[in-house]
């Protein structure tokens, strides 16, 4: 259901009977880019409007999944959203997790919350009032926050916040680089190619960057090849904008990108552009980046969506792969035991270590 405003009656909520609550709240409030106004932020009214009924309905979902972006896990919004759930009665696990983690080679970090109701609360009817219920993880409480906060800390700084930094070329230093080869061979990620189309089924006239492109963003270009384990986490600005939205993909390998770039600034404006076409760069198909989201080769637009469209309803969804592991965690037996603990750490470690 999607809620537009907090109008909606209780009465209409307790009709509905429903299982589960799947959201994903407006992120703009806790994004690194945005102002990170939080509760205060009005976005946030419909989130806190669900978290003030939840205690009142007169039967609790059995099962709860949120999603958000990195960010939310610090957040006035989540210390509220957990307190609710132990109040009710919720066993919960929160999580920091990637495609990369269930071996989709995309990176796109996002918070998690999966929660279930205890089988000793499930049969208890809350009140009009509200109930309050025993908080199942009283102990763990304040360590989860501290645990995902450090976790989750953001080590990676671009280079250029460092002036003594080495840059090799592209603004890529030796750390960076080092870390995309390690990505490339981490084997438990498939490869790019695996989710490409048949290269006689592109127009590639539609998807070439562009020479004034190629010019003004060729040194922040973020390139991957068919055979890379990588690409950096697609959004709705793809196709539009260059900087931090997606990956490109080198069509052409008979050039190293090492030897492209190097010493790129030296040249000419038609030097480098000569250089850098050599690469054939091209942006990810729409159908392509839903086939690194997850979604099944019987998902596909209405032909009366443009490209640029496409890639901004793609930008905004979640990755279904990642969702569907989760879904099946939460709904399995050991959910709320030490099996279920341990299959959430496996997670989070492949996520550590990627």
């Amino acid at each position: 259901m999607r809620f537009s405003s907090p109008g909606i009656p209780l009465d209409d909520f307790n009709k509905l009977s429903f299982d589960m609550i799947m959201m994903s709240p407006p992120c703009q409030p806790f994004t690194r880019l945005g102002l990170q106004g939080d509760v205060a932020d009005p976005r946030c009214k419909s989130f806190l409007f669900i978290l003030d009924l939840l205690p009142r309905l007169c039967k609790l979902p059995t099962y709860i999944l949120l999603e958000n972006v990195k960010g939310f896990e610090s957040s006035s919004a989540r210390d509220y959203l957990t307190k609710t759930l132990s109040g009710c009665g919720y066993t919960y696990q929160e999580i920091m997790i990637s495609p990369t983690n269930v071996g989709v080679p995309n990176s796109r970090l996002r918070y998690f919350l999966v929660a279930k109701m205890s089988a000793e609360n499930s049969s208890i009817q809350t009140s009009a009032k509200g109930c309050s219920f025993s908080h199942v993880m009283d102990s763990e409480f304040p360590e989860r926050s501290s645990v995902l906060r450090s976790k989750c800390q953001n080590t990676d700084r671009p280079s250029e916040d460092n002036p003594n930094v080495h840059v090799l070329y592209k603004r890529e230093t030796q750390m960076d680089s080092q870390k995309k080869t390690d990505q490339n061979k981490n084997l438990s990620v498939q490869q790019i190619q695996d989710y490409l189309e048949p290269q006689m089924n592109i127009d590639m006239g539609l998807y070439l960057l562009k020479p004034k492109t190629l010019l003004r963003y060729g040194s922040i270009l973020d390139i991957v090849q068919p055979h890379s384990r990588r690409s950096v986490c697609f959004t709705k600005g793809y196709g539009r904008y260059v900087e931090g939205t997606g990956s490109v993909l080198q069509c052409c390998m008979e050039n190293e990108i090492s030897s492209v770039f190097t010493n790129l600034d030296q040249l000419t404006e038609e030097e480098k552009l000569q250089k850098m076409l050599k690469l054939s760069l091209r942006y990810f198909t729409p159908r392509e980046v839903a086939n690194l989201m997850g979604f099944p080769q019987s998902f596909s637009f209405p032909e009366d969506i443009s490209i640029i469209q496409q890639y901004r309803v793609l930008g905004n969804s979640l990755n279904v792969v990642v969702v569907s592991r989760l879904l099946q965690l939460m709904t399995s037996e050991h959910f709320g035991h030490s099996e279920g603990e341990e299959q959430f750490s496996v997670l989070e470690n492949e996520y550590l270590c990627s």
